[in-house]
């Protein structure tokens, strides 16, 4: 009996530092892409996918994410610190990604995503993240934020941000978020209801100047165009499918061959207070 209990405690120590090794290596099995897909699908898809995607860079996939962008890798295995993804979303490189932030990726998410790339960017198993939904609309339904966030955030965005190509966001307008886009800050640019009346429309139009985005052409699609003008005669909708107010006294201002300012009715139609030829 003596002898057992020595003999165990003998041991003792090498069956905890095992146990503790063990537990090490656990803590350490390097995360693969389906461990950073969910980051990406809920702070980047909404511009970093189809077609449409900022220089063709796409993160809606592990085969998409690798690929890059139309200037290279933005992904360099077992060197977060050379890769250009790393440096967007820390602020290293500007614009500071995601575009809709603050706020941005939180520092365990990004120190998730810098383990990922250091180990090795590994595929891992194959599993789906959730991406959000592209469909076209049914007939009838209203066209909400959620529908248009691709468009306005992958398109206009990036220079309408705190820090974006340009700089400031021209003329202090953001477009990487809800609140920012019908903001009636200094002058309202998305009338619900009334989209010849809306700034933000006629740009993208052409009907007033500068038409955006800036860097066009390409300008936004036909379709494009068109799914926003609906967004706005259908209320400006949020996410959640509520209506905006409508921004009664808010200024307006349109420039193209005359220069018209006005004011917003409670009825959403506008009271023109100066016209004026340019």
């Amino acid at each position: 009996m003596a002898d057992r209990v020595s003999r165990t405690a003998t041991h003792a120590p090498a069956v905890i530092a095992a146990l503790v090794a063990f537990g090490s290596v656990q803590a350490q099995v390097a995360p693969t892409f389906v461990d950073v897909a969910q980051i990406l699908a809920e702070r980047c898809v909404v511009c970093h996918q189809g077609e449409a995607a900022p220089l063709g860079l796409r993160l809606d996939s592990y085969a998409n994410a690798m690929k890059g962008s139309q200037k290279g890798p933005v992904i360099k295995p077992g060197e977060a610190q050379a890769s250009e993804l790393l440096r967007r979303v820390r602020g290293e490189s500007l614009p500071r990604m995601p575009l809709t932030g603050p706020p941005w990726l939180s520092e365990a998410q990004i120190a998730l995503i810098e383990r990922w790339v250091n180990a090795g960017a590994a595929e891992g198993a194959p599993a789906a993240a959730k991406t959000p939904p592209v469909g076209e609309k049914r007939p009838g339904d209203p066209v909400t934020y959620a529908d248009v966030a691709p468009i306005l955030v992958g398109r206009c965005a990036k220079c309408h941000t705190e820090t974006g190509l340009m700089g400031a966001a021209p003329e202090g307008y953001l477009l990487n978020g809800y609140r920012n886009t019908i903001s009636a800050a200094d002058r309202v640019r998305v009338v619900p209801g009334n989209p010849g009346a809306s700034e933000l429309l006629r740009r993208i139009r052409g009907e007033s100047r500068p038409r955006m985005p800036f860097d066009g052409p390409p300008y936004l699609s036909t379709r494009e165009i068109a799914q926003v003008e609906k967004w706005i005669a259908d209320g400006a909708r949020d996410e959640n499918g509520h209506p905006a107010p409508i921004p009664a006294g808010a200024r307006v201002r349109f420039r193209g061959a005359q220069e018209v300012r006005g004011v917003v009715q409670p009825d959403g139609s506008i009271s023109v207070t100066r016209s004026r030829r340019r």
